[in-house]
């Protein structure tokens, strides 16, 4: 709370690049989405990768560590007037920031009413902030779950709140290795997020634990520390920050390997949608999946993006929901 609400003034003050590598450039949708966010909401702004993901019109997002907002702000204009966002953190600073141009962006996108809230509150104490079971169809969150030590209540969390289908849509900073007590009790190390960076696989482990799909990798990118006396502390330890989805797959809903075909209903992506490292889906072609897969499109907000059938299958199987 001290180090983003009272140390960082603004993104230049940070030390190490872990909280501001872009896993992949801003679209030009975005780039003029971000144009229309006010200026001080942006100098706030400590996250890494992209955490917008496709298919959002009418959606109900959390962003998890909302921070100054700069990232509800663009969901707002994407999610359009009938969406919903909310941002809780657990720094007041940046909450009051957030706050404070909800007026301004609703001007500017041309909204009767807000569409979006700021929450003071725990990333792993939803409840307490008065976040319901099921209510939301995709949480976020931008390199802030390594700032919190019980990464395994923040999964269990968005996992409670999402709606059967939903996702969660995070980039965060991942290790090599386990990390030492010396590393995880630094703390510059840990504002910037390094010290609390998860083992990579750990992170398996949790999300199946917790209900979720197997993750889906969607981008990944080295950080380099750039500061001497840091880099000895951390050794051989390498870091990552890396983009992934999980979704809320109900049970029942895998009924084994199909064969799935793009329709470009997605704007922005309608000539071919990267879903994650290993599919991209191009309009009308036909893509073998695996039964996970099949299911997560199929009980998502994607389902009537896609054509899906069984193997061998003549017929397109159910439809799942979608907002």
């Amino acid at each position: 709370q001290d180090y983003y609400g009272k140390e960082l003034q603004k993104s230049e003050d940070l030390k190490t690049n872990a909280c501001v590598t872009s896993a992949r450039p801003l679209s030009k949708a975005l780039r003029d989405a971000l144009e229309r966010v006010h200026e001080e909401v942006v100098a706030r702004y400590y996250g890494c990768g992209l955490v917008i993901p496709e298919c959002l019109s009418s959606c109900r997002i959390l962003d998890l560590g909302s921070g100054s907002g700069r990232d509800c702000y663009l969901l707002s204009q994407l999610v359009g007037e009938q969406g919903h966002v909310t941002g809780i953190d657990m720094t007041k600073g940046q909450v009051e920031v957030a706050k404070k141009h909800i007026a301004y962006h609703m001007d500017k996108f041309g909204y009767q009413k807000p569409n979006v809230e700021f929450l003071h509150g725990y990333m792993e104490k939803l409840g307490d902030a008065g976040l319901a079971d099921e209510s939301y169809d995709i949480v976020i969150s931008n390199c802030v779950i390594n700032l919190v030590p019980d990464k395994r209540a923040v999964l269990q969390e968005a996992f409670r709140v999402l709606k059967p289908g939903g996702e969660m849509y995070f980039s965060d900073v991942y290790a090599s290795q386990r990390l030492s007590e010396t590393i995880r009790k630094h703390r510059v190390l840990w504002g910037e997020c390094l010290a609390g960076a998860l083992y990579w696989k750990d992170l398996y482990s949790i999300a199946e634990e917790v209900g979720f799909s197997r993750p889906c990798l969607v981008t990944a990118s080295p950080i380099t520390i750039g500061d001497e006396e840091l880099e000895g502390i951390v050794g051989d330890c390498r870091f990552v920050s890396a983009t992934f989805r999980l979704f809320k797959v109900p049970g029942g809903s895998q009924t084994g390997p199909g064969q799935v075909i793009y329709n470009g209903r997605i704007v922005g992506h309608e000539r071919e949608l990267v879903f994650d490292a290993n599919f991209t889906f191009k309009e009308g072609e036909v893509v073998d999946v695996d039964a996970e897969m099949a299911a997560i499109l199929r009980s998502s907000r994607f389902a009537e993006m896609f054509l899906i059938q069984a193997h061998g299958a003549n017929a397109a199987a159910p439809q799942g929901c979608c907002c």
